[in-house]
């Protein structure tokens, strides 16, 4: 081999082992790109608990998130808004969902609270009612609840002014500390522990006692009355229409319960008298400093609002939303 040939194979020896120990060393540098940049992903584990209201779109939300952020654990559990409180107040939880205006006594014990989605409680009557007819079509004031929600002897329907049915009235409440029944009794200017019937634990069971009791009458939040696929009331379930004029008579107007999409934009478009529709929280003891916290809290804020009406709830208004972002923001 003459010396030029020589001189041309070492020199592309040494080219090729060349781009062999720079795509070594590319590959090894992004590598450790990557590995620095899982170092500041977000990982770790939020607690929640709280009011059955807000349980199903804070699982809708915690399940988005956590396909973002892989590292991530939420843990949800459903116990009333009551217990949220309780459990976010004493260090149980990070957060807590609640499904009413906190007290001045909560924020005194530290409640920090972010508005993030609306609702609301309807009063409900089995779906085989022989009642029902007549319901829909003359509806109930707001003293008639009262009387119904309040009295601790046997109700009959005909007790209770242009009712003519005379059959009787089971009376189902929620036994365990609750918003849902804090914003039905304020609708009548009570409180939970006014409030007359047999107790039962949480949305679900209240919806199941209704429906399995011929007599039966209750109230629920919006999203265990309907079904988001079929946008109708829950078979074996119906809705008690309220007289908001009292002319005795549902009007078109004070007709908006036969799917979830009317009663929603009711919500939203303040027909439906606040309470009992209300605002959902999410409560901290005092404002979170944990970074993972507060980026689920921001997430829910902007691109978890998405979820929202998918999810059956409804949406603030833009300057409610606003507040709750500069909120977030403030130190």
């Amino acid at each position: 081999m003459s010396t030029y040939q020589n001189f041309i194979t070492r020199s592309l020896i040494l080219a090729v082992t060349g781009i062999v120990v720079f795509c070594i060393s590319g590959c090894r540098s992004r590598l450790e790109r990557q590995s620095s940049d899982a170092d500041t992903l977000l990982k770790g584990n939020i607690s929640i608990s709280g009011a059955f209201a807000l349980y199903p779109l804070t699982v809708t939300w915690a399940e988005d998130f956590k396909a973002r952020h892989p590292n991530v654990n939420i843990d949800i559990s459903a116990g009333g808004a009551g217990k949220g409180m309780v459990d976010v107040l004493s260090g149980m939880v990070d957060l807590a969902m609640f499904s009413r205006e906190v007290t001045p006594e909560e924020e005194a014990k530290g409640a920090w609270k972010i508005a993030v989605a609306k609702d609301a409680v309807f009063p409900t009557i089995n779906a085989s009612n022989t009642t029902l007819t007549e319901l829909k079509s003359k509806g109930l004031t707001r003293e008639q609840f009262k009387s119904i929600f309040t009295s601790s002897g046997e109700l009959t329907w005909n007790s209770f002014s242009g009712i003519t049915s005379g059959e009787k009235i089971n009376v189902y409440t929620r036994s365990d500390a609750c918003g849902a029944a804090a914003m039905w009794a304020s609708f009548f200017g009570r409180q939970q522990e006014d409030l007359a019937g047999i107790g039962v634990f949480g949305d679900p069971g209240i919806a199941d006692a209704v429906k399995k009791d011929k007599f039966g009458v209750g109230y629920n939040n919006l999203i265990y009355i309907f079904d988001i696929k079929t946008d109708l009331v829950n078979e074996g379930l119906a809705i008690i229409p309220i007289d908001l004029n009292g002319d005795r008579q549902i009007t078109s107007d004070e007709n908006f319960y036969e799917t979830m999409q009317k009663a929603r934009e009711a919500i939203k478009a303040g027909k439906y008298p606040s309470p009992p529709a209300r605002s959902l929280y999410l409560i901290a003891k005092g404002k979170p400093e944990n970074r993972l916290i507060m980026e689920f809290l921001n997430y829910i804020l902007t691109d978890g609002q998405e979820l929202i009406s998918r999810a059956g709830y409804i949406e603030q208004d833009e300057n409610s939303l606003h507040k709750q972002k500069e909120r977030l923001k403030k130190p």
